[in-house]
């Protein structure tokens, strides 16, 4: 993981040199670990803030809360590890000033996701100085993933089945919804644990499956992002497991959706049901090198129009170390695709207040069109008590 890091802060630099960047200043959790290798645990919304300055010509260097810092320096390959404090004058400002220099010229950081504690910062102290978005130029590198990342999403797919498994194992007429969540939890956990070791860098990345289950059941099915709560299912419930804010490792994120059904299934269920799961499959059919993302959207759309539903959604959106990455399968979107893309691709249609229809996998491209990251049946499912 480390020496990818580094050839990646190393490809970065090369770019910055060739449009004449001089520095830029990372704040984004996934965008330290895709350059540094390391993340922490007490983030910004701590106040607490941890920013990777890389400068074209020297050694990047992070900057990091004393109380992380032991963590920090064994995860990183980077060697400039500086610390600030709380009290007294090691301030996180000072220590930013001191790897930005002497009266910059100007400033790139990630416009779009940059904390407001720091961009409050860089204005009061760096005033006229043009602020500039450094996020295109690792976005474009981000896009295609390497062999190394893709191997890592693989691991994580096979996580999001055992989870998915449990998910479904978990459903019965009666169970609790919160259940099926710890359900999924342990499963993804033990599957996790299973490619880690105690060893080096690896015994930094926790195992645990984390974040609030996204999971309707029943007439609130067509509320998409619903968390699990203490309803007991009934018989003919649709019952929707989203694992988009779950299913990761390593920080990779992946997009994995299913929707189950409880003894049996409803006739308007299983034809909305169909319907997504034809526009997911048409649009990862229409997926190969050259064809813009907005026809892969297109496609999906096809199968909804002709089916008799409309749908709001996109398609699907580009995955990696972040939630949301880009390109985007969306109309508008005319971004050509590539070998080594990877995109969670869904298919949804909701019918408010009655049912709905969804499924999501990940996949990436391939020379000749798409394999699959993420594995589970996709048909029909029933509970299977």
């Amino acid at each position: 993981m480390l020496e990818e890091a580094k050839m990646r802060t190393h490809a970065l630099q090369a770019r910055m040199k060739e449009t004449g960047i001089v520095k830029a200043v990372f704040t984004d959790e996934s965008s330290i670990a895709y350059l540094a290798g390391f993340w922490g645990y007490l983030g910004i919304e701590f106040g607490r803030p941890t920013m990777l300055v890389v400068d074209a010509d020297d050694a990047p260097v992070v900057i990091t809360p004393l109380m992380e810092s032991e963590m920090v320096s064994e995860m990183t390959w980077v060697e400039d590890v500086r610390v600030w404090e709380d009290i007294g004058q090691c301030t996180w400002g000072r220590a930013l000033a001191g790897a930005l220099g002497d009266n910059p010229a100007e400033i790139w950081v990630e416009k779009g996701s940059i904390p407001a504690i720091v961009r409050n910062h860089l204005d009061e102290t760096y005033p006229g100085v043009q602020l500039n978005d450094i996020s295109p130029i690792l976005g474009a590198m981000r896009i295609i993933k390497t062999p190394f990342e893709i191997g890592i999403m693989k691991e994580a797919g096979q996580i999001a089945g055992a989870m998915m498994a449990a998910a479904h194992n978990s459903l019965s007429e009666g169970a609790q919804e919160y259940e099926s969540a710890l359900a999924v939890i342990e499963a993804g956990s033990r599957k996790a644990a299973s490619f880690l070791t105690d060893k080096g860098w690896d015994r930094f990345v926790s195992p645990m499956i984390h974040n609030l289950q996204i999971l309707q059941s029943g007439k609130d099915a067509s509320m998409v992002h619903r968390r699990a709560s203490v309803k007991a299912y009934e018989k003919f419930d649709p019952v929707y497991f989203c694992f988009c804010n779950m299913a990761q490792f390593k920080q990779y994120k992946l997009g994995f959706d299913r929707m189950f059904h409880i003894g049996d299934v409803k006739d308007e269920d299983r034809k909305v049901q169909l319907a997504a799961i034809e526009a997911q499959q048409a649009a990862i059919a229409a997926i190969r090198p050259g064809v813009l993302a907005e026809e892969v959207a297109a496609a999906a759309n096809d199968v909804y129009r002709r089916r008799g539903y409309q749908t709001g959604y996109r398609t699907g959106r580009s995955i990696g170390v972040a939630y949301l990455e880009a390109p985007e399968l969306k109309e508008g979107d005319k971004t050509a695709l590539q070998p080594g893309m990877t995109f969670a691709v869904d298919g949804g249609i909701s019918v408010d207040g009655v049912t709905a229809g969804r499924i999501g996998d990940s996949i990436v491209v391939t020379e000749t069109g798409a394999d699959y990251i993420t594995n589970y049946p996709r048909e029909i499912l029933l509970s299977k008590a």
